[in-house]
Order: C-alpha cells, then sequence, then structure tokens
C-alpha cells in the first residue's frame, strides 16, 4: 500500500475514474455503438435482399428471353409452313393458272412475312418494356430511394442499349 503511495497513486480517484469510465462505457454502448451497429446490420440485410432481387430478375429477364425465342421459332414455322403450302398449291394448278397461283403465293408469303416481323416486333418491344421495367424496380429497391422521371428515362435508356 505504501509503494502505491509513493508512486502517487490515489485509490479514492482511482475508484472514481473506473465508475466514471464504466458509466462512460454504459451511454456510449446503449446511445452510440447500438444505434450505430443497428444501422450497419440494417444495410447488410438491404444489401443482401437486393442481390436476391438481382437473382430473380436475371431469371425473369432469361425466362423472357427463351419465350421470346419461342414466339419467333412459332412465327418462322408458321411462314415456313405457309410458304411451303403455296409452292405447293402453285404446282397442283394447271398451266393456265399458274401465273394466277404465283401471285397468290407471293402475296401470301408478304403477308406472312409483314406478320412475322409485326410479331416480332412487338415481342421486342415487350421484352424491352419488361427489362426496363425490371431494371427500374430493381434499381430502386437496390438504392433504397424513390427514383425521378429523369432517372427512369435514363434507367431504361441504358438497359435498352445493352439489350437493343
Amino acid at each position: 500500500m505504501e509503494i502505491l503511495n509513493q508512486l502517487g497513486i490515489d485509490w479514492p480517484k482511482i475508484i472514481a475514474q473506473i465508475i466514471i469510465f464504466g458509466i462512460v462505457y454504459l451511454v456510449l454502448s446503449k446511445y452510440a455503438f447500438g444505434p450505430v451497429t443497428a444501422m450497419l446490420e440494417q444495410r447488410r440485410s438491404r444489401i443482401a435482399e437486393g442481390e436476391a432481387n438481382l437473382g430473380t430478375i436475371r431469371e425473369n429477364l432469361a425466362a423472357t428471353q427463351a419465350q421470346s425465342a419461342a414466339v419467333l421459332d412459332k412465327a418462322n414455322a408458321e411462314a415456313s409452313r405457309i410458304v411451303k403450302e403455296a409452292q405447293a398449291a402453285a404446282v397442283a394448278i394447271a398451266e393456265q393458272k399458274r401465273q394466277e397461283t404465283v401471285a397468290e403465293a407471293q402475296l401470301i408469303i408478304t403477308k406472312a412475312k409483314e406478320a412475322t416481323e409485326l410479331e416480332r416486333t412487338r415481342v421486342l418491344s415487350e421484352l424491352k418494356r419488361d427489362f426496363g421495367r425490371l431494371v427500374i424496380e430493381t434499381t430502386s429497391k437496390v438504392t433504397g430511394k424513390t427514383l425521378t422521371g429523369e432517372d427512369h428515362a435514363r434507367l431504361n435508356k441504358e438497359a435498352l442499349s445493352q439489350i437493343g
């Protein structure tokens, strides 16, 4: 005890400092460390949720692309079928009707190609619209803010340039 007094250690002051340190630690852990830790955990969970949403969007995009490819294949098969039918009909008709049949076949082919092109345009339009919507929804969820009209337009333009 005398050695501690010779070193200048005063027990009442040390005990008071330990108590003050404990109080400061408790106050900081309740009002400073706790909210900061909670905020960091909330951010971590939002980031994880955003990554999960990104996976879902990728799956949706792949499904949409597969669906549009199937629609295009079906339209092409239908166009091929129509072309083959027109050619078979042209061969079966007598020589005097041949010129008339060829003209009708060409008309059918043109209509089939126009229908195929219209269907393709419609499917691509739907794909672009859905892709833009998915990108905007994902961006809104990941960033956690409401996007302005300008943000919507910019994101749509960037997304469409990626797929178009």
